[in-house]
């Protein structure tokens, strides 16, 4: 089993990047968002996850555990096959993440290939197993003024940058400075950038 590559990427096109590995060059599909954080000759490790089917072997490569994570827990729901979670996937993790917990079926039709009943079936399945499943029984148990809205939004962003690995700390260092009448999306996109400038 593979778990990942690591090497130079010396073929890099829409959906596909070729990893060197020691003379042998890995060929694995990639989504969007994988591919835009790659270079041409440059070094990567990708996280790989196999399909082995009658008529192809195939190797899925993603940037992150969290986008691979994402992955198979997409094409776990029927109906949903390795092509069209690639392209939900090509949104990234954290958008993946915050359309199951709000769910914003919009978000996951505008990848090719996903329709509304799938869009439903995923947010339908998966919400538990990202965690959105027990956001709101944070508040549900406290009285209705200690409940707004913005409350919910900044628990909600919290949520979802948990799932995408970070930790309380990190988190709470992040949304610092943050609107918290911003939307859910807003705030994870604030968290995220202040993350990536901290470095």
């Amino acid at each position: 089993m593979l778990y990942y590559v690591s090497g130079e990427i010396t073929v890099l096109e829409p959906g596909l990047a070729v990893v060197d590995c020691g003379g042998v060059g890995y060929g694995c599909r990639v989504s969007a968002y994988t591919a835009a954080q790659l270079k041409l000759n440059q070094r990567a490790r990708l996280y790989i996850t196999e399909s082995i089917r009658e008529d192809a072997f195939d190797l899925y490569g993603f940037i992150s555990r969290e986008e691979q994570h994402c992955f198979e827990l997409l094409t776990s729901v029927n109906s949903v096959g390795p092509k069209a979670a690639m392209a939900i996937l090509s949104a990234g993790p954290q958008n993946l993440t915050l359309a199951i917990m709000t769910g914003d079926e919009k978000m996951l039709t505008a990848a090719q290939g996903i329709g509304k009943k799938i869009a439903q079936r995923i947010i339908l399945e998966l919400k538990d197993k990202i965690g959105g499943g027990n956001v709101e029984l944070d508040y549900s148990t406290g009285p209705a003024v200690a409940a707004p809205t913005q409350g919910g939004n900044v628990a909600m962003a919290r949520a979802a940058l948990q799932e995408l690995g970070y930790s309380p700390a990190e988190i709470q260092n992040a949304l610092k400075g943050a609107d918290p009448n911003a939307p859910t999306e807003e705030l994870v996109r604030h968290a995220l950038r202040a993350m990536v400038m901290r470095g």
